[in-house]
C-alpha cells in the first residue's frame, strides 16, 4: 500500500561538485528563465552573505501548476556558479520545479545535484543525482528516496 507522503522539506539543487560552472549560470539568465517559462513570477534582487562573503541573490516565486507555488532563491557566488533552493515543499512540488530546471535552465539535463534539508540535518552532506530524463513522477520517486533516508518511517 502506498503511503501518501506530505512531508514538507527545502531543497537545494546546484552543479557537479566536481564542475561548478556547468551550468553557466547568471542572475540575468536565471530571471530571464524564470519569466519566460512563468510571466507570472515574482523576482527580487538582492545582497546576502554566503560564508561570510556578499553575493546577490534572486529571491523568486513562481506557480508551477494551478494553485501550486514554489519560493526560493538562487545565488550566484562565483561567475558561471549558482545553486537554487527552493523551501517549504513536497516532494511533488520540488519534482515539478525540479522538472523545469533540468529541462529548461541548465545546459546539460545531466549537471543537476540536489539535496534536501531533512538529510543534511542528519549529517549527510553527500549531493543525490537528480535523473538526466525522465517526468515529474519519476523525479519525485527520487527525492522521496531521498527523503527516506532521513526520515525512514515514511515508508
Amino acid at each position: 500500500m502506498a503511503v501518501e507522503h506530505n512531508l514538507r522539506s527545502n531543497f537545494v539543487f546546484a552543479p557537479p561538485p566536481d564542475d561548478p560552472t556547468a551550468w553557466q549560470a547568471s542572475t540575468e539568465s536565471f530571471g530571464h528563465a524564470l519569466t519566460r517559462d512563468f510571466p507570472e513570477a515574482f523576482l527580487e534582487i538582492n545582497a546576502s552573505a554566503l560564508r561570510d562573503v556578499p553575493v546577490v541573490v534572486m529571491d523568486f516565486e513562481i506557480q508551477v501548476e494551478p494553485d501550486v507555488f514554489v519560493a526560493g532563491t538562487a545565488a550566484m557566488p562565483a561567475p558561471d556558479y549558482a545553486h537554487v533552493s527552493i523551501v517549504d515543499v513536497t516532494a511533488h512540488t520540488a519534482a515539478l520545479f525540479a522538472r523545469w530546471l533540468r529541462d529548461s535552465y541548465v545546459p546539460s539535463p545531466g549537471s543537476v545535484r540536489f539535496l534536501s534539508s531533512f538529510v543534511m540535518e542528519n549529517g549527510d552532506e553527500t549531493p543525490w543525482s537528480l535523473p538526466a530524463a525522465g517526468d515529474a513522477t519519476e523525479i519525485e520517486t527520487v527525492l522521496l528516496s531521498h527523503l527516506d533516508t532521513a526520515v525512514p518511517e515514511r515508508r
